[in-house]
């Protein structure tokens, strides 16, 4: 039995109102790591703590969790909004 891997695209919502966006192929671990100080250097800041995982999407490849994330972070703030809004994401969170 082959076990496929699943990709995600995901959103964090910081303490101090920020999006990041991300890919992992464990959601649940990548989230502990930020926790922990040990993800990206942006998540490493303590005010920005704590965070939020807002928004996930699952992929088949690899590739396409990427271009998803890099989407994501070439978007305005504005458009970042409205895009999790459209996904679902409830606008109390950042209002």
């Amino acid at each position: 039995m082959v076990m496929m891997t699943h990709y995600y695209f995901y959103v964090l919502y910081t303490a101090d109102g920020y999006f990041y966006g991300g890919f992992t192929n464990n959601l649940a671990k990548r989230l502990a790591t930020h926790e922990a100080g040990k993800g990206a250097k942006f998540t490493r800041v303590k005010s920005r703590h704590p965070l939020q995982m807002i928004h996930s999407e699952s992929f088949d490849t690899k590739h396409e969790a990427l271009h998803a994330e890099a989407m994501f972070k070439q978007l305005t703030r504005q458009q970042k909004e409205a895009y999790l809004v459209l996904k679902g994401v409830s606008e109390d969170i950042w209002h």
